[in-house]
């Protein structure tokens, strides 16, 4: 029904936000990192999905299509719901995510508030080729975000440019964006940090 909502935001609360559209202020239930990436008073976008079932109907919203499609992969999960896909989001990126679930690693699911060993073992069946498959079919082959984050996510190099593109405003998901584009083994932090700015432009 509704595939964006884009307004002011009116209000924040730590499980929602109320986007004023019109005079209309749509309440959207969303993760924390996507909290995190708008501010009272100030416009912003997000990517719907609506629950409706015959005693309710709630409206989730995030502020980047990826992770919205991480919360419908979620949905298609055996026993996960609307809110415990949201508090996953809200306890791992979706680049971690996507990391944990293509890497099997179901023991790293199930330490989420919310899943158990089961469900973990259940997200990481049901999701590991569909992760797979969004990874090889978007622009990421050998130098995106989630290649890079999986193979020189525990480079110390890596980690440090990361931080410092946070220091500088980014967001997490985003700095590692921007330093998987550019990373090589190899390469000084500076020069990291140099062309992961540079590749932002």
């Amino acid at each position: 029904m509704f595939d964006f909502i884009r307004g002011f935001v009116a209000s924040k609360q730590p499980e929602y936000v109320v986007i004023d559209v019109g005079g209309v202020g749509f309440k959207i239930f969303t993760s924390m990192t996507s909290l995190g990436g708008c501010e009272e008073g100030e416009t912003a976008m997000f990517f719907t999905y609506l629950s409706v079932k015959e005693d309710d109907i709630t409206l989730f919203g995030f502020t980047s299509s990826q992770e919205l499609d991480t919360f419908k992969m979620l949905l298609d999960v055996s026993g996960v719901g609307p809110k415990l896909a949201v508090s996953v989001l809200s306890q791992m990126t979706v680049t971690d995510f996507s990391m944990a679930v293509a890497g099997g690693n179901h023991k790293t699911l199930s330490k989420l508030k919310g899943i158990g060993p089961k469900t973990a073992q259940r997200i990481v069946l049901e999701l590991k080729d569909k992760i797979s498959s969004r990874a090889s079919t978007e622009n990421v082959p050998d130098s995106g975000e989630f290649a890079a984050a999986s193979i020189f996510g525990s480079d110390p190099v890596f980690d440090e440019a990361v931080e410092a593109l946070m220091v500088l405003g980014y967001n997490q998901q985003k700095a590692r964006a921007q330093v998987g584009s550019v990373y090589r083994s190899g390469m000084q932090l500076e020069q990291v940090v140099k062309d992961a700015l540079a590749a932002g432009r």
